[in-house]
């Protein structure tokens, strides 16, 4: 029997994980979960689930949730805080972590899990984005293999049935296809992109994520992200990765060989698919995702991105090309520039030149050590924040006077 803790157990990953796991009782017993601030549907989990430790974000929340688990004599301890999510990272009792918590957050807890030898089921893509070489540095020293659960590279490691060592990359590999949707904006005119509302962005066509994901789908950030992730997860080079829009999003990712043979993984838009081939590797579990037909399916087209359409893709490219800490520099930018786009702040557009500002603003550095890594997020973070205000927001705030004004 596997015991798991789940980082970011009530996001979309987090919940999907418990799903799969309450249909295998007798495989997996859950040992901790956490959530940021989401207690309602924590305290539901931790009734069923019944973990020996949840950890949330603040010390108020924790007594909050502590009160009403010890009123249904649930005997779960309740943490709060950075600290607390190592703890659970860290447990003797514990030997594999589903690492779902979304965004900048989850890269220490991940790092712990990875320090302390437990098998990592790794969600967070920003964690390979912001310290990509220690984290692979940091996996090689502990013998452990990093298994991907973004549905793109879990793919890819499906096609490699499962041998990936990042230092000793598999030698018979031409190059990794990883596919995109394009997001909920691909139908769009190029001059209608501006416009755009946070809910039009977040209105994905194939997949049920979260609002940030949805953006960074729409952007094609999200594939950007991908691209870093694959690069230091399968110890590739960049002529070694390409990326193809496609629509239906059945054909999460290709393989292709020296002798011409391209593998692919198919599937229905589902990500209870790769989470159970996660938990179980080198086993297959039944899961409960619907069964793909291809009758139904009837077509799979693949297309070129377009470049003017998706310029947060290129940005990941420049970042591997530039090095150091500059994929660091990115995300946090990209994080604050997402975020301000759904509370209003700037346009849709201003995402990607946010980003580029940013990522030109700050010069990369070597990445020595996690300090450094930290370093730079939190600058880049500030940068975003005070070009936000400086450059962008007085912009939206004439458009919108402008609007008004109309009506």
């Amino acid at each position: 029997m596997k015991s798991l803790t789940i980082l970011g157990a009530t996001g979309s990953i987090g919940v999907n994980t418990l799903d799969v796991v309450s249909k295998h009782p007798t495989r997996f017993n859950v040992i901790a979960l956490t959530a940021h601030y989401n207690i309602d549907l924590l305290f539901q989990q931790c009734l069923k689930f019944k973990p020996t430790y949840a950890v949330v974000g603040s010390e108020n929340l924790s007594e909050h949730l502590q009160q009403r688990l010890r009123a249904e004599s649930v005997k779960t301890k309740v943490l709060f805080g950075g600290d607390a999510l190592a703890f659970v990272a860290n447990l003797d009792e514990v030997d594999t972590v589903m690492a779902a918590i979304v965004g900048a957050a989850g890269l220490l807890p991940t790092l712990a899990a990875i320090k302390a030898k437990k098998q990592v089921l790794l969600a967070n893509k920003e964690a390979l984005v912001m310290a990509g070489p220690l984290f692979i540095e940091e996996a090689q020293r502990a013998q452990i293999t990093l298994i991907p659960v973004d549905s793109e590279h879990n793919a890819i490691f499906q096609c490699l049935h499962g041998q990936v060592v990042c230092d000793n990359p598999c030698k018979n590999l031409a190059k990794i296809i990883l596919t995109a949707s394009g997001g909920a904006l691909r139908h769009k005119s190029l001059a209608q992109l501006q416009a755009t509302t946070p809910a039009q962005a977040c209105q994905h066509p194939n997949w049920r994520m979260g609002r940030k994901i949805s953006v960074d789908s729409a952007t094609l950030m999200n594939k950007g992200f991908e691209v870093i992730e694959a690069y230091f997860l399968f110890g590739l080079t960049l002529d070694q990765i390409e990326v193809v829009l496609h629509p239906q999003s059945i054909v999460h990712s290709l393989v292709e060989y020296l002798d011409g043979s391209i593998l692919a993984q198919l599937g229905s838009p589902d990500m209870r698919i790769p989470i159970s081939y996660a938990l179980a590797f080198p086993e297959r579990i039944n899961n409960s995702a619907a069964a793909l037909n291809l009758l139904k399916v009837a077509r799979l087209d693949f297309l070129a991105i377009d470049e003017k359409r998706y310029p947060c893709l290129n940005l990941a490219y420049q970042a591997l090309r530039i090095g150091g800490t500059a994929t660091t520099i990115l995300n946090a930018a990209n994080e604050i520039a997402v975020q301000a786009f759904l509370d209003g702040k700037i346009y849709f557009t201003d995402i990607a030149k946010l980003n580029q500002d940013v990522l030109e603003k700050l010069h990369s550095r070597p990445v020595s050590n996690l300090s450094v890594i930290l370093e730079d997020d939190n600058l880049a973070r500030e940068i975003a924040k005070e070009m936000i205000l400086k450059h962008y927001s007085a912009r939206v705030t004439k458009m919108v006077r402008r609007k008004s004004v109309i009506r």
